[in-house]
């Protein structure tokens, strides 16, 4: 059985890193946060906190344990007092796979020889990300989704050079801070989530851009469409359960002919042009006129009451 870890260390002080952070601090794990910019260690003084303690609210965490991690959350002033003693070290710096390279290439000169080292990467393969590392057996991806405190989906995509054990390692530390992480079989850019996300928001978006539907009927039609059903069973189990008894077998022979006409019209462009981002960045603003904090909130009361449910189906 693994040891949890005495000590986390995430580099990194935006979205994804306060929101590692937070999850963490809320199992009553030590973490400390480092990030090269003042302004994000001291956004995350205050963030982490926040995002911490309303996970109680969200009945996520049970406030004693949090208010026990956040004694032992620290932010540190370089790169070596954050990960020195750290049994697991998780990046999340932004998307840029060069100055991922260069992190890590620094931080396994500072990390003891059984440190875990996670990369937060949402797309970029595991093999590119540490190319400069010497011991790409403790190495691989654990991709969240945002906010990482309260989804609990994490993406395992290990490198050529990985090894079973450090895989098995980051999985038990993850299924204990309530994650379900799901392996990948061998990496792909974009992992699973990203290229799926990807396909769906390009769609989304055409239909925009298209006159079809406005932003907020569009958003309306996903999260109460197939993302409920998707939530309840995933695309292929809801498509095997659609056509009864029968199963995928007479979906298939009943109804792929449609999907295969409305795939021949769908969306193919690769790109997205300065006037079409513009477009798009209109529609949403004259949508969502809220203030964006507010609109967070209510996203993350309703998350957290959608993991509610889910979590008590599954129990019963």
């Amino acid at each position: 059985m693994t040891t949890m870890p005495g000590k986390v260390a995430v580099i990194g002080a935006g979205d994804i890193g306060c929101g590692w952070a937070a999850l963490c601090a809320s199992a009553g794990w030590p973490v400390t946060v480092f990030d090269a910019s003042a302004h994000g260690l001291e956004r995350a003084a205050a963030e982490v906190p926040r995002r911490t303690r309303a996970l109680v609210a969200l009945e996520r965490a049970t406030q004693g344990i949090v208010e026990r991690g956040l004694l032992e959350f620290t932010q540190a002033r370089s790169l070596l007092q954050a990960v020195q003693d750290a049994d697991w070290v998780i990046e999340a710096i932004p998307e840029d796979a060069i100055a991922k390279q260069k992190l890590f290439g620094s931080i396994e000169q500072v990390t003891g020889p059984d440190t875990l080292l996670t990369s937060s990467s949402s797309g970029i393969p595991p093999a590119e990300i540490f190319a400069r590392c010497r011991r790409q057996d403790r190495c691989l991806v654990a991709h969240p989704l945002n906010p990482p405190e309260l989804i609990p989906l994490i993406e395992v995509v290990p490198a050529a050079r990985t090894s079973a054990a450090a895989v098995v390692r980051a999985q038990e530390y993850l299924r204990a801070l309530g994650r379900m992480p799901i392996l990948l079989k061998k990496p792909i850019p974009g992992y699973v989530v990203g290229r799926i996300t990807a396909a769906v928001w390009r769609q989304c978006i055409d239909l925009v851009l298209e006159g079809v539907i406005d932003v907020d009927q569009l958003d309306r039609a996903v999260s109460l469409g197939p993302a409920l059903g998707w939530a309840a069973a995933g695309p292929h189990l809801t498509y095997h359960l659609a056509a009864g008894d029968g199963g995928v077998t007479l979906f298939l022979q009943e109804l792929l002919g449609s999907f295969e006409s409305w795939w021949a019209q769908l969306a193919t462009w690769q790109r997205l042009e300065p006037e079409q981002q513009r477009a798009l960045i209109q529609s949403i603003e004259r949508a969502y006129k809220s203030n964006i904090e507010q609109l967070r909130a209510a996203r993350d009361r309703r998350l957290g009451a959608i993991l509610r449910v889910l979590e008590q189906a599954r129990t019963a």
